[in-house]
């Protein structure tokens, strides 16, 4: 009781000082700074903060940016004729849309996939859950260029692919390695065995973030453990998994360029066919450079409006705004 009359006593007197005409200092270092009073008993509204170390930063920003940009437009070394006249080079674009492909099956593969392994990984089923564990530990324990290198020589470990009765003679279906794994179908595997391994941790850090009470109150209803995940625990756990997710899929996109160590038809390996030629291998790596900032800017743009989504309902600190987080 003693201490709840100090805090009126203490409240009454911080009162009677802004009547007085005395100033009161705001509790908040990124509000108004100092709320004035008035005559009549009210206060004025603050005045605004000058962010002057701001406009330092952004001056000192464009003043390296204008120089780099300076640079490069002038530079001597920079084949600027090569660049634009193989912006748009057929082969160019042609690699282009072979990236966008592998991306996309690969993302398809590691999204279905991951979601498998994920779940696999919260099963009650030990050998599920181990099996589960250890194609997690393996394909991030080895480097994803290891990865590309391997499934581009397969036919080196297994001359032929056959399918058929385990020891025994009989075999349904058999072909060469080459015929069947080709270059792009090797990059495809490559990239997508891996991003299931990584896309499950994201589903399953989005599945731990579920609150327990929800399955709780859904085995309450009478439902399956199927019937909770599908229709309790994901719904809720995709806004959490989009984000990363969307980061995935910028990684994988840059990851891509790797298959070029197997000649997989991608944007990186026509540049190089090409500066292998004419030799104007910065021109051509700027010309690739410049696809990849597209592709991950549009990819950017669409994981924005999908988190945006995805956010409906939920209160979030950064609206409006690319760019903004809360």
């Amino acid at each position: 009781m003693s201490g709840a009359r100090d805090s009126n006593e203490d409240l009454m007197a911080s009162e009677g000082a802004v009547r007085s005409g005395a100033r009161v200092r705001s509790s908040w270092r990124e509000g108004p700074a100092e709320p004035v009073a008035v005559p009549g008993g009210g206060l004025a509204p603050p005045k605004a903060r000058r962010h002057y170390g701001q406009w330092v930063l952004a001056a000192v920003v464009l003043v390296v940016a204008g120089g780099a940009a300076h640079s490069l437009f002038t530079n001597p070394n920079i084949d600027h004729h090569t660049i634009a006249r193989y912006l748009f080079n057929s082969a160019i674009l042609s690699g282009l849309w072979v990236t966008i492909e592998l991306s996309l099956l690969a993302e398809a593969i590691g999204l279905v996939g991951g979601l498998a392994v994920a779940l696999a990984r919260q099963s009650h089923n030990v050998v599920l859950s181990s099996l589960a564990w250890l194609y997690t530990w393996f394909f991030r324990g080895t480097p994803l260029l290891v990865q590309v290198i391997f499934w581009g020589n397969i036919a080196l470990l297994m001359r032929r692919f056959e399918v058929g009765i385990p020891f025994t003679n009989v075999v349904w279906f058999s072909t060469g390695t080459n015929l069947l794994i080709t270059p792009f179908v090797a990059a495809t595997l490559a990239l997508g065995l891996n991003e299931v391994a990584y896309q499950s941790e994201v589903f399953r850090s989005g599945i731990l973030s579920v609150d327990a009470g929800q399955r709780r109150a859904a085995r309450a209803l009478g439902m399956t453990r199927w019937q909770e995940d599908r229709h309790v625990v994901l719904p809720q756990a995709l806004r959490v998994v989009i984000p990363p997710t969307g980061n995935q899929f910028i990684s994988l996109l840059k990851a891509s360029a790797l298959v070029s160590v197997i000649a997989g038809g991608d944007l990186l390996t026509r540049a190089e066919d090409i500066y292998a030629t004419n030799y104007k291998t910065i021109a051509l790596l700027i010309v690739a450079a410049l696809w990849y900032i597209v592709l991950t800017s549009v990819t950017y743009v669409g994981q924005y409006f999908l988190e945006r989504r995805a956010g409906k309902g939920f209160a979030t600190g950064g609206r409006g705004r690319i760019g903004r987080r809360s």
